[in-house]
């Protein structure tokens, strides 16, 4: 990485406001010459031709929708902006993600603004322009073109969003004088917020942040064709993984990690979430994402990951596969349990069914396998009143995905958990079983082991599909998988 910024804007230029520098580059001033010689020069690089991103036309349908449920009041949602990952390097940017799915756009401090009109509201997204040629930011500015890449120019916005664009430098003081109701999603943009102090109330956007959460429940045909496109680049990842499980044994729990992102960033922009690479009793930890553990023959390896999109929707597919290729008898015994588990759920997916059917459907199965085997005392409808099955499955069976992997988080709760599975919705299923290495009150065989199988469902008219499917599921086709893999 390039060690030495570019030096303080030459003297007497005029800014809004100095670029910043680092204290120690190497270059003190700029002299007229060198500051002329790169205002001129550059050819025009605007693209005219460019036609609307391939959600434009779905973000105005949920513009809409978000018009009628606020009327007369100004929205203001923000993309967010760079957070430092250590003093003068950033962490990659994520737009927030309801900025994201009113607009299709990924850009750092964007913002959309919803101005109400007399027949709905006027949509703008405010934007960085092009970096400066004349104040030399473009070469001057860690955050100039030269140094981080092109943005692209408003007009070109327009163009790919199908809204209006204006400079989003200017969006601080035009809404410190705004009148009338504002409604703000937070968290994103502190200096959005501030401008707004005085005119917003927690509970109101609290109420703004719910509905749009709420948004998001039912996907449309677009958002499902990305999830499929997520679900596939995953299942790709997953047999890379596979296929260099013997490089990860040499190593440890990171190889996989790195051959799974290496997939992620080829295919799409990023993985979902930090990938869960967890072989042996690691397993047995639900969100173990330090992957630093050895990969041993014999172990089981739960794989947890997801492939983002370039439009930012991900998967979610775990599978627990047998390092060796094989199953051993008592893994075997977890292994299917789970997957009739996961069958029963999903199974109880579908239109008009209660959300909370397919965690207690998968649930039933487990408590009943615990007390087969003598772990747990029945009988079962007991276990499943006092929840005693939960010291061994732990969490709930499965969660909305989409823009997020945990979608759709601040909704309602009659909306959510207590609500009706609806066509469009998609919601991973997810049971497991962990028995910890220290736990004294199962068999000593079974300590160690950790098995989850989750899969992407859509709610179909008529049932559900599996987005995942191409991966497989059963132990015996698992270990059949594993062996074509291998040659």
């Amino acid at each position: 990485m390039t060690e030495d910024n570019a030096p303080e804007p030459v003297e007497g230029e005029e800014a809004e406001e100095p670029i910043k520098q680092r204290k120690n580059g190497l270059y003190p001033a700029v002299s007229d010459e060198l500051a002329e010689q790169m205002r001129t020069g550059w050819a025009d690089t605007e693209l005219r031709d460019l036609q609307p991103i391939a959600q434009a036309s779905y973000a105005a349908a949920r513009r809409a929708a978000v018009s009628a449920r606020f009327p007369g009041e100004r929205l203001v949602v923000p993309a967010g902006n760079l957070k430092t990952r250590a003093n003068d390097t950033d962490y990659p940017f994520r737009a927030g993600t309801e900025y994201v799915h009113l607009t299709g756009d990924q850009t750092q401090d964007g913002v959309l603004v919803m101005e109400p009109t007399a027949d709905g509201h006027r949509s703008t997204a405010y934007l960085l322009p092009r970096s400066d040629r004349e104040n030399g930011e473009f070469w001057l500015s860690g955050e100039g073109e030269l140094w981080v890449g092109r943005r692209h120019s408003l007009s070109e916005g327009e163009l790919l969003l199908g809204i209006p664009c204006d400079d989003v430098r200017e969006l601080s003081a035009l809404l410190s004088e705004a009148t009338g109701p504002v409604r703000v999603v937070r968290g994103y943009d502190a200096g959005i917020e501030a401008a707004l102090t005085d005119k917003v109330t927690a509970e109101r956007d609290t109420e703004f942040k719910v509905f749009l959460s709420e948004l998001r429940l039912v996907k449309d045909e677009w958002e499902v064709g990305e999830l499929q496109n997520a679900c596939d680049a995953t299942a790709r990842g997953f047999e890379d993984v596979v296929k260099v499980l013997d490089k990860a044994q040499a190593t440890s729990e990171r190889y996989i990690e790195g051959t799974f992102f290496l997939r992620a960033r080829v295919e799409g922009n990023d993985v979902g979430y930090g990938s869960i690479c967890a072989s042996g009793p690691h397993a047995t930890t639900l969100h173990w994402v330090r992957n630093d553990g050895p990969v041993r023959a014999g172990d089981l390896l739960l794989l947890d990951a997801g492939v983002e999109t370039h439009s930012l929707y991900t998967a979610d597919i775990t599978r627990t596969l047998p390092v060796s290729g094989s199953y051993s008898d008592l893994q075997r015994q977890i292994y299917d349990a789970v997957f009739e588990a996961q069958e029963a759920g999903i199974a109880a997916v579908r239109p008009g069914a209660k959300y909370r059917d397919f965690h207690d459907a998968a649930q039933r199965v487990l408590a009943e396998k615990l007390v087969s085997w003598g772990i747990l005392d029945g009988p079962v409808e007991r276990v499943l009143e006092l929840g005693l099955q939960r010291r061994w499955t732990l969490h709930g069976t499965g969660h909305m995905l989409g823009l997020d992997v945990h979608d759709c988080a601040q909704a309602r709760v009659e909306a959510y958990v207590d609500g009706t599975l609806e066509p469009g919705m998609v919601l991973t299923v997810e049971p497991g079983l962990y028995f910890q290495a220290d736990d004294l009150s199962v068999p000593a065989e079974y300590r160690g082991i950790g098995v989850r199988i989750e899969d992407d469902i859509l709610v179909t008219s008529d049932g559900n599909r599996n987005l995942s499917a191409a991966l497989p599921r059963r132990s015996d086709e698992v270990e059949a998988w594993m062996r074509s893999l291998h040659g």
